[in-house]
């Protein structure tokens, strides 16, 4: 049965802060559940999933909920401006139910929802996995796309509407493959949550401060991004199915940069000028190369995609070794360096005022391990007069490459496609496993999806006309059952 809580209360705020308000629902969102969603049963060890196939639960359709979850309009705006995921919590949660799978509805602030359930194992002596996926979506605008981005329409083999990719085909695929009878060897938990697509304040991060307890036991965690198909060419003209498994993420280190200097006339010299300093500084920011940092997952991505491509590998000349990949070599351009990138300025109010300070906010993404060094470099960039601060600030990601739980994702794609070559990768950005990897979590990004070739995958997320390849759906779902019973 889903058990209903509300908690208003975020990390890092006091009991009497009041939480952001959501914005009135949207006439579009639908199929609300209602607060009743018992299924009347408790799970018993090993039994949960299996019993589904037993007790005329049919097998869901992971089209259907895929499209139904799309409907659900979950866009996320920033800063607590949102629609909120309420609905589309209930919807998940009484699709459990009927699968005979309690779970907890849990709200951080009205409407920010987030659904939370553990499936037990038949081998309660193995540590537990988490799969855990965001239902929050970023916005659309109905204007610029081929269809209503809220619609979940399906148009020539595929399924369009906001979240078709991120990340909504991965909680309709979790729930569809639960829905076979699989029977886990070990504790599965569930946690399907807000925020993502923000800070993470309402959803993931919230739960892993607030709720730690919910995760105990979990030692791996798989969700966004990787295990999809990436068509590539070989040294000899074949076309190789590549499927990169995320087990690392840069870290996010978002700056505040700060000038202070004399005000005074636009008309006059002024050695102090805060706007000269602070550009000066951006300058030399945007234009440093940093060096190439070899994290042990990139160069593995290197050394098997190569072999596997034929193509000779160089560790000593990097940039050269991408090259030779050809578009195999995209997925690890950003992740061989560090990056800054300047992205917001605010100086100034009048053309002939010279003001008293200026700022700047710099994208900066940090591989494992390579932080201080960064830090002190850009320090050094900055010159008199600016300082710098966080916006925000998440460590970096890394998972063991060599381990059973990858190899567990391994063989479950190669269940699916024989030919697969499975390798890992370093994500450019962040996700939610940010959160989990503070708690000791391995974090891996694996959401299976069969692509055509030619699909433009990596421009779905966040972009016009995102879809997903029906085929793909029902690939990923068989591709989570196999790794859910055998892992």
């Amino acid at each position: 049965m889903a058990e209903l809580e509300t908690q208003g209360e975020l990390p890092g705020r006091g009991s009497n802060a009041e939480p952001a308000r959501p914005q009135a629902p949207r006439s579009r969102r639908q199929g609300a559940i209602g607060d009743d969603v018992s299924s009347g049963e408790k799970s018993r060890p090993g039994d949960a999933i299996a019993d589904a196939g037993s007790r005329n639960h049919a097998e869901l359709d992971v089209v259907e909920v895929c499209s139904r979850l799309i409907r659900f309009d979950t866009t996320n705006r920033g800063n607590g401006d949102s629609e909120g995921e309420r609905e589309a919590a209930e919807y998940v949660a009484s699709l459990l139910s009927g699968l005979g799978i309690d779970s907890k509805i849990i709200e951080s602030a009205p409407r920010r929802a987030n659904v939370i359930a553990r499936v037990p194992g038949t081998d309660p002596s193995l540590p537990a996995l988490l799969v855990q996926g965001h239902l929050d979506v970023v916005p659309a605008d109905a204007a610029d796309w081929s269809v209503d981005p809220f619609s979940g329409e399906i148009r020539d083999g595929f399924l369009w509407g906001r979240g078709a990719v991120d990340m909504k085909d991965f909680c309709a695929m979790v729930l569809a493959a639960l829905s076979t009878g699989v029977r886990p060897r070990r504790d599965i938990v569930l946690a399907f949550v807000a925020d993502e697509e923000d800070k993470g304040e309402y959803g993931a991060h919230w739960l892993a401060a607030a709720h730690r307890d919910l995760f105990d036991g979990c030692a791996a965690a798989i969700s966004e991004s990787g295990a999809y198909t990436y068509h590539v060419p070989a040294a000899d003209g074949r076309i190789v199915r590549l499927y990169p498994v995320a087990t690392a993420e840069r870290g996010t280190a978002h700056l505040r940069l700060t000038a202070k200097g004399r005000a005074g006339h636009g008309s006059r010299p002024n050695d102090e000028n805060a706007v000269t300093r602070l550009v000066t500084a951006l300058g030399k920011i945007a234009a440093h190369r940093w060096p190439v940092q070899l994290t042990p997952t990139v160069q593995a991505f290197l050394e098997r995609t190569g072999e596997a491509l034929g193509v000779p590998v160089d560790l000593s000349d990097v940039d050269g070794t991408i090259a030779r990949l050809g578009p195999a070599g995209a997925l690890v351009v950003p992740t061989v360096r560090n990056s800054t990138t300047p992205t917001m300025l605010d100086a100034g109010y009048k053309v002939n005022v010279i003001p008293t300070s200026a700022e700047a906010q710099v994208d900066v993404r940090v591989l494992p391990d390579a932080e201080p060094e960064l830090l002190a470099e850009i320090d050094a960039m900055l010159g008199e007069g600016v300082t710098r601060e966080f916006v925000a600030h998440q460590p970096p990601v890394q998972a063991p490459v060599d381990s059973p739980w990858f190899d567990a994702m391994a063989d479950a794609l190669r269940s699916e496609d024989p030919e697969a070559v499975v390798v890992p990768y370093c994500m450019g950005g962040g996700t939610d496993a940010k959160a989990f990897s503070p708690l000791g979590i391995d974090c891996y990004g694996f959401a299976p999806l069969l692509l055509p070739e030619g699909f433009p995958y990596r421009a779905m997320a966040h972009g016009v006309d995102e879809r997903v390849p029906v085929e793909g759906l029902r690939f990923g779902t068989r591709v989570l059952r196999h790794f859910l019973e055998n892992c």
